[in-house]
């Protein structure tokens, strides 16, 4: 029992104050020379907090140590086995524990959020294997960015494809709102502007329609977005530690083909 403990106290290895840092804190006040130094180390402590902090609670073991070629193929390999409608057979029961504690994704997928399209099985993966954002028109908004750079720089995937597909709604209407100048209601027409600029590209394009040369122009945009825009997803790409490819989804066949 030191000074600053209640007189009535009798229990000598009662722990000084609550939680981690009671008695620290405690052994401070004791001590009014110690004070600065508490001080900093509590600093320090907080500081500690950076991807490394969030990387070792997410996941104990090595990083995924799957290269962007390998993991591109093995997506590839996965759409032809479902293209022929020849899929793996799965368990999704096996490494249900394991994944309580650990997620180990081989590509971040920025896809449409329509209902007609599923990464996981366009690609033939199990459950921890894609790490998928989903927004309509597949486009980079501010949330969808914060969710690759964890991806990438905390779950450490190696591969990011902007998954856009045929005939999707969100492209659709942006070409039409290009021609009729027509608004839409309450915040869909965030959508519309950020798809613009693909749309506008598409109209000097040849082969195909309209709608499709917009599609294809939208995931390339988004693609540029990822390589241009300032985040770690750019930095990790511009180091090769990462690589960022685009694809479009066909929904008639299911074949996904690289832009």
């Amino acid at each position: 029992m030191c000074d600053l403990c209640p007189p009535n106290s009798n229990d000598s290895t009662a722990p000084h104050g609550v939680g981690p840092f009671a008695a620290s804190t405690h052994e401070g006040a004791r001590h009014p020379a110690r004070r600065g130094f508490l001080r900093a180390s509590l600093l320090a402590a907080a500081a500690s907090w950076t991807l490394g902090t969030a990387r070792a609670a997410t996941a104990e073991a090595a990083a995924n140590a799957t290269t962007p070629a390998a993991a591109l193929k093995r997506l590839l390999e996965g759409n032809a086995r479902y293209v022929a409608n020849a899929p793996q057979e799965k368990d999704f029961s096996v490494g249900r524990g394991a994944r309580v504690s650990a997620q180990y994704p081989i590509a971040a997928i920025l896809s449409c959020a329509d209902s007609r399209l599923a990464p996981e099985f366009a690609f033939d993966q199990g459950p921890g294997d894609l790490f998928v954002t989903r927004v309509a028109g597949n486009y980079v908004s501010p949330a969808v960015l914060s969710s690759l750079e964890y991806a990438v720089a905390v779950l450490d995937a190696p591969l990011v494809i902007v998954l856009g597909h045929s005939n999707c709604g969100a492209v659709s209407a942006t070409v039409k709102g290009l021609e009729t100048k027509d608004i839409l209601p309450g915040t869909m027409q965030d959508i519309v502007k950020a798809i613009l600029p693909a749309v506008i590209r598409a109209q000097g394009g040849t082969g195909g329609s309209m709608l499709e040369r917009s599609i294809v122009e939208n995931v390339k945009l988004q693609v540029q977005v990822l390589e241009t825009r300032p985040s770690l997803v750019q930095s990790m790409l511009k180091d090769k530690k990462i690589e960022v490819v685009g694809a479009v989804y066909d929904l008639a066949t299911g074949k996904i083909m690289l832009v």
